[in-house]
């Protein structure tokens, strides 16, 4: 297998990791010359000068099996080198050890080395490495020290010994996600607060982009140094140009790029020379332009890696950082909303002016902004790894046009969620991976992904804004309970009727009327009980315009009554002012309507929030071993403690006797062929036969209408059917789909579906969303299933589903459910090649 990654070190820089050659000798023994003499004895034990040309040999070819290593290469060169050697033939263990170049060390080489050798040797059946290790190597000592697996250790002969397992555990995966987290939020923070920036594209007459860009960062006050990058320039924009962005002397953390498709690669390079961390394209020609453009953007992302950047962009209408510190505007619009607590992240380059408009409009302050364009590298998800921590930032909001990795969105949207609220406005398309005609849920994934990650998804760019405004003046509301007040009957009731419809509460004691002859005060003490008042979570106030003449000045300056209430923050509050300005920092909408779907977006949010976080719980009678060992359905299921209802297949009439004399009467004789041996409705399937008899007449029965083969099978108590499915997605990996059996529910598509693996709170959802449900909770007077028993049969089906890549899918079909548990009757599988899932694995870069 071919094997090679872009990744990220501890600093945020990139780097590419890939598999040794044996091209790469002379690379080997260029990078053994730039070691200092204490990295090459740390690293071999002896001074070790040169490199023998049989070492070199050695070194450089590898079988990819038993013996594997792996390097990292920055700019054209080798920076460090990682192996394992197998123990013998077959043996489960191997030696690993890795060295890196004395600049780049403590950056975090060593463990991105570890975690990409330990996934290849589990691929070829080792369990277990072992390392010597000098006890002054403090720094290597670390590397497997806080990998989060068991690590032994024993000293001997001057040599401290380890051996650890490589399977992956919780403290692993742990270890490898707080990394992830940490490098992806520092290589966004250098880009977001640059000490220097270079621009490439600013034209000496002001024309252009570049000019505009450059004349942006300027006017909007950035501290740092701008450096214009020009070929014949001396001056620009009243800056001195300069040949290259080094010939400056200046700190250059990031690029601003404006030229030509073609120039972009060269001014990328000329930045990382510089010591750039990363690049801002907004040049146009990239993969929005078809085909050609694809391929030149592609070769642009790995050009960028392989000097360590990262890009913003192509296609990007650029960044900006409101802190006062920063104030960095560097966008194609000239003004820039206050600065505030909202992170904003938004896909399209086109709707950055409109989308940072509507926000100045508002009042809606920023803390930063990412316009990530055609989203070649950086995307929302590494946006979503700074935001966490960035203590600037209350409120992130996301316009997403297409996920890159739809799974690590959810694992961090899922964790973001429980620390700041998270708003986007996505497509309500299916992703690729769950579109046309791949088989998969014909239900709406990118819901089901927002539904278990806490996200607040909305429809509109419109309640984007009006969600972020709720959340970032207002507090969360402590249950669904609404106070409508105004000085309007028919607009209060018009609220009444909106509150219903969207699930929440209106509040015992209202609505509550002022009257249409109510003053400001009259309206603010209203609302001031309200918000006092122990029955009400959060206040709607609608409020007409007084009758003309009726009233004063003051007595009619609904607006300042609004927001003496609405700014104390008691409780959120949400209006609708027909008439008059709204307050500053005051969530006022222009209808009824969209002021209270806003409220109830924010009020299902701060439920999700209430409630606990899923856990995945400990399963007993697991067995994964014998899981890759089954040659049947039967045995795969049972390795994870699923019983299938033992059957027999038969071809003919006394076949079909013995089968059931051995089986032990009563037992149900099936159709065999196709999908018919579930399908009662068709006459397909014969039940309760008690004797050799009545076996013989069904089966000539059913060999007439349905052919030769039946399915003889030991009769379990009736139930409720239902159907269990996994999928294995391109986009989400290993889905799992639930619902209860039949026509109609198969006509409807009446199936619920989430990503596995499953927590206990995902079980639960499965069970209880599809339509079909209360058929298992004691509808029209039935007695309810043992739910219990089908959420602990679907924790282990996402289980299996989850450990398994090469299971492609599976279904379980009919599962009865009955008040004492459930019986599976049938079960298919299908196996493929495991290919790559996204968001597992090792950390790597999504790949270009």
């Amino acid at each position: 297998m071919e094997r090679s990654a872009d990744v990220l070190l501890a600093d945020g820089s990139a780097a590419h990791l890939r598999q040794i050659r044996p091209e790469d000798a002379p690379a080997i023994v260029d990078f053994h010359s730039r070691m200092s003499d204490r990295t090459r004895y740390l690293r071999y034990f002896s001074p070790y000068p040169r490199i023998p040309e049989r070492d070199l040999q050695r070194f450089v070819n590898v079988d990819h099996r038993d013996r594997e290593a792996f390097v990292t290469v920055a700019d054209g060169k080798i920076t460090s080198v990682g192996r394992y050697e197998r123990l013998g033939p077959d043996s489960p263990e191997a030696e690993v050890a890795f060295v890196v170049e004395d600049a780049l060390q403590g950056r975090g080489i060593g463990s991105v080395l570890l975690e990409h050798l330990a996934d290849a040797a589990r691929d070829h059946g080792i369990t277990r490495f072992v390392a010597e290790v000098l006890p002054e190597n403090g720094g290597m000592l670390r590397v497997f020290g806080d990998s989060g697996y068991q690590v032994q250790r024993r000293y001997a002969d001057g040599v401290v010994h380890l051996s650890f397992p490589i399977a992956p555990t919780e403290k692993s995966r742990e270890v490898q996600e707080s990394r992830e987290h940490l490098t992806e939020a520092r290589s966004i923070a250098r880009l977001l607060a640059p000490r220097g920036i270079a621009i490439y594209g600013a034209s000496a007459t002001g024309h252009g982009i570049g000019a505009a860009m450059l004349g942006n960062l300027r006017d909007g006050g950035y501290s740092g140094a701008i450096v214009p990058v020009h070929p014949t320039a001396e001056r620009i924009a009243g800056l001195a140009a300069y040949r290259t962005a080094a010939e400056a002397g200046a700190p250059i953390d990031l690029a601003l790029i404006a030229v030509p498709a073609e120039a972009v690669p060269e001014a990328g390079a000329d930045a990382a020379r510089a010591g750039a961390g990363g690049v801002v394209v907004v040049s146009t020609g990239f993969a929005e332009a078809g085909p050609e453009g694809a391929a030149q953007q592609r070769a642009l992302i790995e050009r960028a890696r392989a000097v360590g950047l990262r890009v913003v962009g192509p296609n990007s209408f650029g960044i900006a950082n409101a802190d006062p510190e920063v104030r960095l505007n560097a966008t194609m619009s000239p003004r820039l909303p206050t600065a505030g607590r909202v992170g904003f992240f938004s896909q399209s380059g086109a709707l950055g002016v409109a989308l940072l408009a509507e926000a100045d409009r508002r009042g809606l302050g920023l803390s930063s902004f990412v316009s990530a364009g055609n989203r070649a590298d950086v995307s929302g998800n590494d946006l979503l790894q700074y935001w966490q921590d960035d203590p600037g930032t209350d409120v992130v909001l996301l316009y997403l046009e297409t996920f890159g990795n739809p799974r690590k969105f959810a694992r961090l949207a899922r964790r973001m969620s429980r620390i700041k609220p998270v708003v986007a406005v996505a497509s309500a398309t299916r992703p690729p991976g769950l579109a046309g005609d791949t088989p998969g849920p014909d239900v709406n994934a990118v819901t089901a992904l927002f539904a278990r990650s806490g996200v607040i998804r909305v429809d509109t760019v419109q309640e984007l804004f009006d969600v972020g405004m709720l959340l970032a003046h207002q507090p969360l509301p402590a249950g669904r309970r609404v106070a409508v007040v105004g000085n309007s009957s028919a607009l209060a009731e018009l609220a009444v009727v909106a509150c219903r419809a969207a699930g929440l509460v209106v509040a015992e004691g209202y609505p509550f009327d002022a009257g249409p002859s109510a003053t400001a005060h009259d309206l603010a003490d209203a609302l001031a009980d309200a918000a006092v008042d122990e029955r009400v979570d959060a206040l709607v106030a609608v409020c007409a315009p007084p009758v003309p003449g009726q009233l004063s000045d003051e007595d009619a300056d609904f607006s300042a009554a609004l927001a003496s209430v609405a700014l104390a923050g008691e409780k959120p509050t949400v209006a609708m002012l027909v008439f008059g300005k709204a307050p500053p920092r005051v969530p006022v909408y222009p209808s009824v309507e969209e002021a209270v779907r806003a409220l109830a977006r924010v009020v299902n949010y701060a439920d999700w929030l209430r409630r606990p976080p899923g856990v995945m719980p400990e399963l007993s009678g697991v067995d994964p071993v014998a899981a890759e060992a089954a040659e049947t359905p039967e045995e795969l299921l049972a390795a994870y403690g699923i019983p299938v209802v033992p059957s027999t297949l038969a071809g003919t009439e006394d076949a079909a006797v013995a089968a059931a004399v051995e089986l032990g009467f009563p037992v149900a004789l099936k159709a065999a062929g196709g999908g018919l041996r579930h399908r009662i409705d068709l006459g397909a399937v014969r039940l309760a036969l008690s004797d050799p008899d009545g076996v013989r007449a069904a089966y000539r029965e059913l060999s007439t209408e349905f052919g030769t083969d039946v399915l003889v099978q030991t009769m379990v108590p009736a139930g409720v059917a239902c159907v269990v499915e996994v999928l294995e997605d391109p986009a989400f990996g290993p889905v799992v789909g639930f619902g209860l059996g039949g026509v109609a529910s198969e006509l409807l598509g009446d199936l619920a579906w989430r990503a596995a693996p499953l927590t206990d709170r995902a079980a639960e959802a499965l069970v209880d969303e599809p339509r079909a449900a209360p058929l298992l909770h004691g509808y029209r007077g039935s007695t309810p299933v043992d739910r219990a028993a089908l959420i602990d049969l679907l924790l282990r089906v996402g289980r299996l589903a989850d450990e398994h890549p090469k299971v492609r899918s599976l279904t379980l079909n009919p599962v009865l459910a009955r008040p004492d548990g459930f019986s599976v009757l049938h079960a298919v599988v299908e196996y493929g090649d495991a290919g790559v899932r996204p968001d597992t694995g090792p950390r790597r870069l999504r790949s270009v």
